[in-house]
């Protein structure tokens, strides 16, 4: 687990470049919240006998790996993907009789257009004042030893950032910082394409 005094200052870094790149003209103090959508996601099914599984973690930026933030992000993942019970045991390195599971998370900026109302679909889209909004697909794919093709599973979910005295989207969860809303976006959207994997005949 990625500790506040190491990561707090790349963390705050990378997170301001992505999150407020279309905000680079507003001006005041930016509020963070996390879109309400998953805040009760349904739970995993757990396997009778859980395997072990190797992680593979790469954070995206419109597509594109993004290095230094799949290096901070991962920490956080896989704290998530072992909290969820659904594997014995999470290995960086080929796991012994076990499978690998592949997660990216894309970060995609939003914008109030046909497209983004269409991609947030389901989340609590609402422009109160000067906000931006950040979306995030998150994309689990599991290949289980011994097979060709792997089961996949998505979700979406999104941060909002308030500049100045305007209130944010309804539902939505007021985080403390920058690193907050990460982190819980992140358990949230992990959690919720685990979730739909667990139901996945070719999972269990």
């Amino acid at each position: 687990m990625l500790s506040s005094a190491t990561t707090s200052r790349p963390l705050r870094r990378f997170f301001t470049a992505a999150l407020l790149a279309g905000a680079a003209l507003l001006t005041g103090c930016a509020t963070h919240y996390v879109d309400g959508a998953h805040k009760n996601a349904v739970g995993v099914v757990k396997p009778a006998q859980p395997a072990p599984v190797q992680l593979v973690f790469e954070f995206q930026t419109k597509g594109v790996a993004n290095a230094r933030a799949s290096q901070l992000v991962k920490p956080m993942v896989a704290e998530d993907v072992r909290a969820s019970g659904l594997f014995a045991e999470v290995t960086d390195g080929p796991a012994p009789r076990g499978g690998m599971l592949s997660v990216s998370l894309n970060n995609v900026a939003l914008t109030d257009d046909a497209a983004a109302k269409g991609f947030m679909a389901g989340l609590t889209f609402g422009m109160a004042g000067q906000q931006v909004t950040d979306g995030y697909i998150c994309t689990v794919s599991y290949l289980a030893p011994g097979q060709s093709q792997p089961v996949v599973a998505t979700s979406r979910h999104a941060i909002h950032t308030t500049v100045g005295n305007h209130g944010g989207p309804a539902n939505a969860y007021k985080a403390s910082s920058m690193e907050d809303a990460l982190r819980v976006m992140v358990r949230e959207a992990v959690g919720s394409a685990l979730a739909t994997l667990s139901r996945e005949s070719g999972f269990r």
